[in-house]
């Protein structure tokens, strides 16, 4: 695992010496990576939200009435 060497703001300081002193993490260091994998979790999400209105953005629009939109999304989800 790479090492590295990061400062921290006062406060932010403070809320990871909380969270270590609550025991929800054993250190800063595995809080630090648990937040930054939640991050790119959240990210992916995004990229991947981002992608399907882009998708559906280029498919132009409709003129479905919202209740034909609404029995056609439940048909797909149901298969």
């Amino acid at each position: 695992m790479a090492r590295q060497s990061i400062s921290f703001t006062k406060p932010n300081d403070e809320w990871l010496k909380a969270q270590v002193d609550k025991e929800e993490y054993s250190s800063k260091s595995e809080l630090v990576n648990d937040l930054i994998r939640q991050a790119r979790k959240q990210q992916a999400e995004i990229d991947w939200i981002r992608a399907k209105l882009e998708k559906a953005e280029n498919n132009g629009f409709t003129n479905d009435s919202q209740e034909q939109i609404l029995n056609q999304s439940k048909s797909l989800l149901n298969g």
